[in-house]
């Protein structure tokens, strides 16, 4: 088993049980005790967990927005595939507004390289798309960087929306469903987001499976204002068809 796909063991684990052992990680995942002790100090380290004697327990309380570095290990190869399908929706000479969130961050990889003009809201996007090779063009816009999260909010994220129009915006999600639309965690988050769609001709949603049928406390806007969701194969069946319904184009990976 690869450090990757360990890390991502014990990460759910945590995340699932609220607090574990050393020894039921070592157990879980096939590893001695001490490999356990050195991930578990890694992850400490990246913020994902917190270590206690014995073991690690969750860092998150309820309702509470999971931390970047903890969701950057969660759904990782669903979030690679609605990502390509993100980047085969955008052609060759579009502008794109891009949000933040680990998804996201994905589809900046995509794009790096292309003909295309891009506007990434998150400080990790904008170091990936930093140095691209030519054609494709950066747009830094202004704003406060959430500490950890790395995306942009507050005055100036929205004033360097409301003076460019993009062809595309991909939103990522905090919550999705069909009656409640797209919601966030932070009223900040929400705010930049209800910009990003105001801006833009389409809207695309990337959303891994767990965030459909979930809704968080930041209303952004109703889910007609989605022309298209791309998810993938554990989106809740019920939440889909209600989309369709409401004329969404919904693609599942």
């Amino acid at each position: 088993m690869s450090n990757a796909d360990r890390h991502r063991l014990i990460v759910q684990a945590v995340r699932d049980s609220g607090s574990v052992t050393v020894l039921e990680l070592a157990e879980l995942t096939g590893a001695s005790e001490m490999t356990i002790r050195r991930d578990l100090d890694t992850l400490a380290a990246q913020g994902v967990l917190e270590r206690v004697r014995g073991g690690a327990r969750t860092v998150l309380l309820r309702g509470e927005e999971p931390p970047f570095a903890l969701r950057a290990h969660e759904a990782v190869d669903a979030k690679r595939r609605i990502a390509a399908e993100v980047a085969a929706l955008i052609g060759d000479g579009e502008t794109v507004l891009l949000d933040s969130g680990t998804t996201c961050l994905e589809v900046a990889r995509l794009l790096r390289g292309r003909q295309v003009t891009v506007m990434p809201l998150s400080l990790q996007a904008i170091r990936i798309l930093g140095d691209s090779p030519t054609p494709t063009t950066l747009l830094v816009p202004g704003g406060q960087p959430r500490a950890a999260e790395g995306a942009l909010t507050g005055p100036l994220t929205l004033a360097s929306l409301s003076a460019l129009r993009f062809d595309t915006a991909v939103l990522g999600c905090c919550g999705l469903t069909a009656a409640d639309g797209l919601t966030a965690y932070d009223l900040d988050d929400a705010a930049v987001k209800k910009a990003i769609i105001a801006s833009s001709r389409r809207s695309i949603a990337a959303a891994d499976g767990s965030k459909l049928g979930h809704t968080a406390h930041a209303h952004v806007g109703p889910s007609t204002l989605l022309h298209t969701l791309v998810t993938d194969t554990t989106a809740p069946p019920d939440e889909v068809a209600a989309f369709e319904g409401l004329g969404t184009v919904v693609k599942t990976v």
